[in-house]
Parts: C-alpha cells; sequence; structure tokens
C-alpha cells in the first residue's frame, strides 16, 4: 500500500517540487521519507524480497544527493521494472508461477484445471510487458520531457498494467481455457 502510494507521487511531486526548492533539498526529503520506509519495510517484511524497493530508493536518492543528479532519480522507476523483468524471467525459466501464486492469492474462487495450467505459463506473458514497461522508462527518461517523465513513471506504467492484465483475462477466458477443453 504505501509503495503503491509512493510509487504514485514520487515522479510528479519530485517535479514540481524542484520548481519551488533547490534540487539538493528536494532529494534530502526525499531522502528521509526513503529512510522511513525503509525501516518501516524492514519492521513489516515478510520477506527479504519486501526490501529490494525500499532498498533502491535509498541508494538511488543516495547517489543522486552526493552527486546532485536528477537523472539518478529518473532511473529509480526504470531499475525497479528492470528488477521486475528479471524476477518474471527467472520464475518463468525456474517453474516459480508467480502469476499462478498472485492469482491463488487474491481469486478467492477455486481455479480449474485448465484456469491453473493457462497461469502457469502466464510468467512468460509478463516477462513481455516488463520488457516493454522497461523499454518505454529507458525512452522516456532519454528522449521526453521532465512531464512526460513524470507521468509515466506515475500513472502511465499503472495503464499499462491494467491494460496487460485485461488482456491476459480476456485471451484466458475466451481462447485458452476453452481449448484446453478440446
Amino acid at each position: 500500500m504505501i509503495s503503491n502510494i509512493l510509487g504514485l507521487l514520487f515522479a510528479p511531486l519530485f517535479v514540481v517540487l524542484l520548481h519551488y526548492f533547490e534540487f539538493k533539498s528536494v532529494v534530502l526529503v526525499y531522502l528521509v521519507m526513503a529512510i522511513i520506509f525503509f525501516i518501516y519495510s524492514y519492521l513489516k517484511r515478510e520477506s527479504y524480497k519486501d526490501m529490494m524497493m525500499p532498498s533502491i530508493y535509498l541508494v538511488a536518492l543516495s547517489v543522486a544527493y552526493y552527486f546532485s543528479s536528477f537523472e539518478t532519480v529518473k532511473y529509480i522507476p526504470v531499475t525497479l521494472s528492470a528488477l521486475f523483468l528479471i524476477l518474471f524471467i527467472d520464475s518463468h525459466y525456474h517453474k516459480k508461477e508467480m502469476v499462478l501464486g498472485f492469482t491463488r492469492k487474491f481469486y478467492p474462487k477455486e481455479l480449474t484445471y485448465n484456469e491453473v495450467e493457462f497461469l502457469k505459463k502466464g510468467d512468460a506473458y509478463w516477462v513481455g510487458v516488463m520488457l516493454v514497461n522497461t523499454l518505454i522508462h529507458l525512452y522516456v527518461i532519454n528522449f521526453s520531457s521532465d512531464i512526460i517523465w513524470a507521468f509515466y513513471t506515475s500513472v502511465g506504467w499503472y495503464i499499462l498494467f491494467f491494460v496487460s492484465l485485461i488482456i491476459q483475462i480476456i485471451y484466458g477466458k475466451v481462447f485458452v481455457v476453452k481449448m484446453y477443453n478440446r
């Protein structure tokens, strides 16, 4: 919950604050928030994977503060996206079935055999989605304005994920599960 709120507000608020305050002051405030987020995540963690995002924020903001680099701050979301890409690649190749695990955790109904078979292959689809997201982040960082960067890193990638999820659900319900029934 907190990481979603931080992710949504991180970029646009950062760009707005830069118009009113010095860069190092803004980064220092963000760094203090990152330290609080890190401590909170450490206390609430279920596994060490829960510490990945707060650690990235902490390291990247420290580097940004030290070097006074807005570019470093811009690379935080793309780094997170690349890490999720790596997690899905690992899950796909080692048959960890992350998508099936997420579905079982959040979907209250019992899954049919056909749905389970479809979801077991879902990690490959999300590798593609995460690759597209990472490439869009890189493009926006290198070739777009700070406003477009702020929009994509706060709202745009949520739209991409939501549309990708809807496509996966529709494809699964309409085509794949019915193919298993033949």
